[in-house]
């Protein structure tokens, strides 16, 4: 007897159907799987990785006393189980608190003292239980023990936040912690927002005019020509549609035809600075640090001499309305891995929507070389006036001109100020 076999048509029309069935029936099911979820979930988050290790434990343990009747795997698996089941006694229990987090100062330059403070009120009308409050500072986790609280009592405490680098630090958000002493189970109750404390970079004051390198009180002049600005350039012959306020009335008569005047073209100081964050443009962290603190310190007085600036580095463009915002945006910028093929590219990607600058900064680490620093420098006019800053740890301060690029070395904070007063010089 032969079978005829299935045509491979319908072999795939089946195995369809029977995925549209279970995708069907996964779709119809999804509210209560949600609705199970919800209810569950908050559940199974009480048990901690210790809980579910002993968890497991303790089913194997029974399994293996009722496959092979070890008794003594029996005992194991019901003090296991008991352990569990008493610890959610340590779980039940309502709580009424009131929590404020304040940090002061909320901005502070690195090594600088900064305190926190946590105030826990009872807000509710009877009397709390001691119970202990959780607070993540920053990669630690400070932890209070909260005496007995009667109704609108308050407690203090107070807690120091570890300055020692340039972050952001987030304080919170606090939570009240219930659970057993094994730490089995663990049901948190949250009770205030995070909170963020800046630690500002190292900064030097730079004197005004310098950071800019642009002392113009009107603009820069271009070379750009222009029928109507400030800086007279030529007289050329009058043609139609020219302004007659610029006809130059004296040479119109001497050489007996209408003579206006040409203008080189001004424009407003705009300084972009181009800050490199590649890490392996660095030879360490604090190379690193120094070029923030670099940057951060040439921005911060451009911004008081009311220039306008732009600063940029492989992550986006930072905040600079205010000294304040700028400090704060210095603090979010870590080391990054190659984001763009090459320094050039970073810098085409991050300046093209930017205004046309007059004075353009690059920062880079002592591993970029002149030839990427002369890259960035090929992107903008001869009209831009260009400076590097090769950051180099512990190198001695210099000033040198690569085929008309300033060249920078600076080797520690201490240094910029005189040369940023030499190059503006």
């Amino acid at each position: 007897m032969t079978t005829t076999p299935i045509p491979r048509q319908s072999r795939v029309l089946k195995t369809r159907r029977v995925r549209d069935f279970f995708a069907a029936l996964a779709e119809r099911s999804r509210p209560a799987r949600v609705a199970v979820a919800r209810a569950v979930g908050p559940v199974l988050a009480t048990v901690t990785g210790s809980g579910w290790l002993v968890l497991v434990v303790a089913a194997l343990s029974i399994v293996l006393s009722l496959v092979f009747g070890w008794q003594e795997f029996s005992y194991l698996g019901a003090v296991l189980l008991a352990a569990l089941l008493i610890g959610t006694l340590f779980l039940f229990g309502r709580s009424s608190y009131g929590v404020f987090i304040e940090l002061n100062p909320r901005r502070v330059v690195v090594g600088d003292r900064a305190m926190g403070r946590m105030l826990v009120t009872n807000t509710g009308t009877r009397a709390l239980t001691p119970t202990r409050m959780e607070l993540p500072v920053g990669r630690g986790l400070a932890e209070f023990q909260l005496p007995s609280m009667k109704p609108k009592e308050e407690h203090e405490e107070l807690f120091a936040v570890p300055t020692n680098r340039r972050a952001v630090i987030v304080a919170g958000p606090a939570e009240s912690v219930r659970g057993d002493q094994l730490g089995l189970l663990r049901r948190a109750v949250r009770w205030t927002d995070p909170v963020d404390l800046f630690v500002h970079p190292l900064t030097v004051r730079l004197v005004p005019s310098a950071a800019g390198l642009v002392k113009d009180l009107e603009g820069q002049v271009s070379k750009k020509i222009t029928s109507s600005d400030i800086a007279f350039h030529a007289l050329r012959p009058y043609v139609p549609g020219d302004d007659r306020r610029y006809v130059h009335w004296r040479t119109s008569a001497r050489v007996g035809q209408l003579m206006v005047r040409q203008f080189e073209e001004t424009r407003r100081s705009q300084l972009t600075m181009i800050l490199a964050t590649r890490s392996d443009l660095y030879a360490s962290d604090e190379e690193f640090e120094l070029a923030i603190s670099i940057t951060a310190s040439i921005a911060a007085q451009v911004i008081l001499d009311d220039t306008q600036m732009n600063v940029v580095s492989d992550s986006g463009t930072w905040r600079t309305q205010s000294v304040t915002s700028m400090m704060d945006a210095s603090c979010r910028i870590e080391p990054v891995g190659r984001v763009f093929p090459s320094v050039r590219d970073f810098a085409r990607e991050r300046t093209k929507r930017l205004p046309a600058p007059s004075v353009v900064m690059t920062i880079g680490g002592s591993n970029m070389s002149t030839a990427e620093y002369r890259s960035v420098e090929s992107l903008f006019g001869q009209d831009t006036n260009q400076v590097a800053f090769h950051v180099s740890l512990g190198a001695e301060p210099k000033i040198s001109s690569v085929a008309g690029l300033s060249l920078v070395t600076v080797g520690a904070l201490r240094d910029l100020s005189q040369l940023v007063r030499r190059i503006a010089e």
